[in-house]
């Protein structure tokens, strides 16, 4: 065992407080490395505050982790030390039932995936997340970041660009589709970004039009005020696809009623509470409703490779560790554009 520096969460009420927590020692098939990069995501938040039910305190989050390969197990075969890698939302599953043998390893049906914080190993003991200095993950849950990505910006690409990327990619699409993103923060500047890249037609559907300027440098070619009871009128109809990336609880009705006939909304964001959903909408214009979570393996290899080829990478604001606190407290007030960033290198001393 190892002992790494880390910042932890010991209630929902308490700021986060740098500790030491234990790292395994490098098995056959496992790959250690420096954390050089941690993304924080507004699912840290939740699971710490407790919004998603009462998490295994002390809960070390982040599950956006960029870093240099230090180790590797004797078997290993994948990569080097010196390599540039990265660690997503989960770092291990059963690999046996029908969802892990087909790639959708965050689908699991076995064990369900191992989270990468706020989890628990196969040996029992309990998974400790980004917001430190090092870390062991088995090779087969381990990311190539490519060299054109430096490690900041590839960071936050482990859940937020692969959760947008995946709906983008599953529901196809790409020239001739119209896809509308809802929010434009963390998740739905990336997803601008992806869906224009993937030469989708892109709007940006947001509370205000306060971000309109960053919304159309992205990658949008229309911006519009969801404050706006007009936007609703005008926009009926209009999308193949839209991707919801807010964790708000929104009128499903008002925008089931965007959608062409065949359209799909996607829940990406995750509200505290239920949203009612309104059965006249969805039946009117044969339009679904769906949800993604993340993505497996060999998908998110894919998304990074996709980044790189078309520079599409994250805007992000990189931070120490002890402003931790702060930063949580402006990513509730909607003040990041768009992505934290945890330098971890006081944390690998």
């Amino acid at each position: 065992m190892s002992t790494v520096s880390a910042y932890a969460a010991n209630s929902a009420t308490e700021p986060l407080t740098k500790t030491t927590i234990k790292r395994r020692e490098v098995g056959p098939h496992d790959v250690a490395f420096d954390i050089h990069f941690a993304g924080i995501c507004h699912s840290d938040i939740h699971t710490v505050k407790g919004e998603w039910g009462t998490p295994n305190y002390p809960v070390v989050p982040g599950h956006e982790i960029a870093g240099v390969v230090t180790e590797v197990g004797s078997e290993v075969t994948k990569y080097k030390v010196g390599d540039h890698v990265g660690v997503g939302c989960f770092v291990d599953s059963c690999r046996e039932c029908d969802n892990c043998k087909a790639g959708l390893e965050q689908y699991c049906t076995g064990t369900g995936m191992i989270a990468t914080y706020n989890s628990t190993e196969r040996d029992g003991t309990p998974t400790f997340g980004g917001y430190s200095g090092a870390t062991v993950v088995d090779e087969n849950y381990v990311l190539r970041i490519p060299d054109s990505i430096p490690l900041d910006a590839a960071a936050p690409l482990l859940c937020a660009g692969i959760t947008t990327y995946s709906p983008l990619r599953h529901w196809n699409a790409g020239p001739g589709k119209s896809v509308a993103v809802i929010g434009l923060g963390g998740l739905g500047h990336m997803a601008v970004k992806l869906a224009k890249a993937m030469g989708a037609e892109v709007t940006v559907l947001s509370q205000s039009l306060k971000k309109m300027e960053d919304g159309l440098r992205l990658g949008a070619s229309h911006y519009y005020a969801t404050a706006d009871p007009d936007t609703f009128k005008k926009l009926r109809g209009s999308f193949d696809l839209i991707l919801n990336t807010v964790s708000a609880n929104l009128d499903l009705g008002a925008y089931l009623g965007l959608l062409k006939v065949d359209g799909t909304l996607v829940e990406l964001g995750m509200p505290e509470h239920a949203m009612e959903v309104p059965p006249f909408p969805l039946a009117g214009m044969r339009r679904s409703l769906s949800g993604s979570m993340i993505g497996g393996i060999a998908e998110t290899q894919e998304m990074l490779d996709f980044c790189a080829e078309h520079d599409a990478l994250p805007e992000i604001e990189v931070i120490a560790p002890d402003y931790i606190n702060e930063a949580y407290e402006r990513v509730l007030a909607s003040d990041v554009r768009y992505r934290f960033v945890i330098d971890t290198a006081s944390l690998r001393g």
